[in-house]
């Protein structure tokens, strides 16, 4: 399986008002498990502090070629050979052009002249300085040289105008890293996902529901495609754009979620069951709407088929993960769901003033197994989606391995 876990990344960072993206990235390579080395230029420091990025990495960050401390063992040469991949995030026309003319006027270009390992520019300028020849005669003898160019985009830029030269964003990125360098770890594997809420019909118009938004559900199915696999996304209703490259089925009820997962259930590898599925449905669904004419009403309600349970009790079993919002003796509750039901994993977050993840861009996870836990920590759901989609992928090749 490949994947970015322990890869030696130097992550080049020049001047420009990108360079604030650049922490972002730092972070996503580390929930991927990379080891980052930042190499920063004198510019990039007005634009970013070395000690936030020292704090992401984990690492000191290199920013002098004349160090007498590190220069004293070659520095320059130790940092390029020992990456395994160098990512200039944001690139600068003026450092385009100076490794373009082969220069060594800074620790940056010096690694990466000396370097063997493949090199990767995200570009970040104005639209002006981008499109001149001069740029645009750097960026081809680059490409004929073997170096990877990440964007640019386009797009309102900080300086008002409007065009390409804007840096791509982190995610995007990582999307390029994870699939031009192989590091695609579920290649050939069919994933099916479910999100969102499901809605349980009172009548035409109410319905039993819940507070999901669908968010994790989405980002973990963005992540696996990003991953390699082959995706299908069943969704209960949300208000969110259905990611790119999947197979999305729109659900309403938990009845036509199982019947939707059911269906290609023999033909799936991996199965994540994200949805807040209702537990519960109404026992009759009004044929028009209930009036409100009396001071109470008495709700029969019967339980919903348990979709994670089916998936796991299946004849052809895909690898089956679970997820939980507990709000008391979360970690408990989890592995006891995880065992009953029969799951691989089951992530798992409490529900509590310092935790709602309902309809928020962050949550925390915990992912249980049978034998050990892993907490993913708090972070945006995407980041979160990331990280957990390469552990599922480990522990499945792990387990099809045996």
């Amino acid at each position: 399986m490949a994947s970015l876990a322990e890869k030696r990344i130097v992550l080049g960072i020049t001047g420009g008002i990108a360079a604030y993206k650049s922490a972002e990235l730092i972070r996503r390579l580390i929930d991927q498990r990379a080891v980052v080395q930042v190499v920063m230029t004198e510019a990039a420091k007005a634009f970013i502090a070395p000690l936030t990025l020292q704090a992401l990495s984990g690492r000191p960050v290199r920013d002098s070629l004349l160090d007498p401390s590190a220069e004293s063992g070659m520095g320059h040469i130790e940092i390029a050979r020992w990456a395994e991949q160098i990512i200039v995030a944001p690139a600068s026309a003026d450092f385009i052009a100076r490794l373009a003319g082969g220069m060594a006027s800074d620790l940056l270009t010096t690694v990466c002249l000396a370097t063997s390992a493949p090199i990767a520019l995200a570009p970040a300028m104005n639209q002006g300085m981008w499109s001149k020849p001069v740029t645009q005669r750097n960026i081809d003898r680059l490409v004929a040289d073997g170096v990877e160019l990440l964007g640019p985009a386009s797009g309102a830029q900080a300086c008002g105008d409007v065009g390409p030269g804007r840096m791509l964003e982190p995610g995007q990125i990582m999307d390029h890293l994870m699939s031009s360098r192989g590091a695609r770890a579920l290649d050939g594997t069919k994933v099916t996902i479910t999100a969102g809420p499901t809605w349980e019909a009172l009548d035409p118009v109410r319905a039993l529901s819940n507070h999901s938004s669908g968010k994790m559900g989405y980002a973990v199915a963005t992540a696996a495609v990003a991953a390699g696999a082959t995706v299908t996304l069943v969704s209960g209703p949300t208000a969110l754009t259905p990611p790119t490259g999947i197979q999305y089925q729109p659900v309403q009820s938990a009845e036509e979620m199982l019947a939707a997962v059911e269906k290609g259930i023999e033909d799936c590898d991996v199965f994540i069951g994200v949805a807040a599925v209702a537990d519960y449905r109404p026992a009759q669904t009004a044929a028009s709407k209930i009036k409100k004419d009396a001071e109470s009403v008495m709700l029969e309600l019967i339980r919903n088929p348990d979709i994670l349970a089916r998936v796991a009790q299946s004849p052809k079993r895909p690898f089956t993960v679970g997820f939980a919002a507990e709000t008391d003796q979360a970690i408990p509750n989890a592995r006891d769901k995880l065992k009953r039901k029969g799951l691989d994993l089951i992530a798992v977050n409490q529900v509590n003033e310092t935790n709602n993840p309902f309809g928020s861009e962050e949550n925390h996870l915990v992912l249980i197994s049978e034998t050990d836990e892993i907490d993913l920590g708090r972070r945006s759901k995407s980041a979160l989606a990331e990280h957990l989609i390469l552990e599922i992928a480990h522990r499945y090749h792990e387990q099809h391995s045996t």
